[in-house]
């Protein structure tokens, strides 16, 4: 199993980005899935969450309102298009698949691409 994210890159602050996860070995549609950051001032944090089928998401109060989650079952992809970007927002971006919404129970990992805001 591999989750492979893209997107990551370095942007000025109020700019946009966005992310892609594309997992082999497993299809997301078995999994409500979630995007979570690693950042030295933050620590580990579940930024956003979608069920099994899209219709549910949760955001984390840090990117509400700037951050959209979104899947494509059929092209076995997450994403996440992220939109007025702060200096907070830098962090090492993963995507998971989830248990439930930001359960903390994530069976399966990406690697993480680096989101740097200048």
């Amino acid at each position: 199993v591999q989750l492979v994210e893209s997107g990551g890159g370095l942007v000025q602050t109020g700019g946009s980005l966005s992310l892609s996860c594309a997992p082999s070995g497993f299809w997301i549609d078995d999994y409500a899935m979630a995007w979570i950051r690693l950042s030295p001032g933050n620590g580990l944090e579940c930024i956003s969450a979608v069920s099994w089928s899209g219709d549910s998401t949760t955001y984390a109060d840090s990117v509400k309102g700037r951050f959209t989650i979104s899947r494509d079952n059929a092209k076995n992809t997450l994403y996440l298009q992220m939109n007025s970007l702060k200096t907070e927002d830098t962090a090492v971006y993963t995507c998971a698949a989830d248990q439930g919404y930001c359960s903390g129970g994530y069976p399966y990992w990406g690697q993480g691409t680096q989101v740097t805001v200048s």
